[in-house]
């Protein structure tokens, strides 16, 4: 079943963000992930969940997803992306079809 992950961004340094995504977009890619939403506009209706950067990305199942969370591309580089950023996301399956 394919995965959808949810991250909620706070970008605290755009330029080191930026080296973060020049390394991590092509191991998304080698993971068979795609970005269905990143950084576009985006409007709270109800709750009072106040998300600053919402990135949306698709992989093929969820072992796809947690073996390239998990993975040593992904953690090698997500240090770039503590130290830049502070982010809350979290993975759902999406439905069979």
């Amino acid at each position: 079943m394919t995965a959808y992950v949810i991250f909620d961004v706070d970008v605290r340094d755009p330029d080191r963000y930026q080296d973060f995504m020049t390394k991590v977009k092509p191991a998304l890619a080698q993971a068979g992930a795609r970005y269905l939403a990143r950084g576009g506009a985006h409007k709270v209706y109800e709750g009072d969940w106040a998300p600053r950067r919402i990135v949306l990305l698709e992989f093929p199942s969820v072992a796809a997803w947690e073996s390239f969370y998990y993975g040593p591309v992904y953690q090698g580089v997500k240090g770039i992306r503590d130290e830049c950023s502070c982010a809350r996301l979290v993975s759902v399956e999406g439905l069979e079809t």
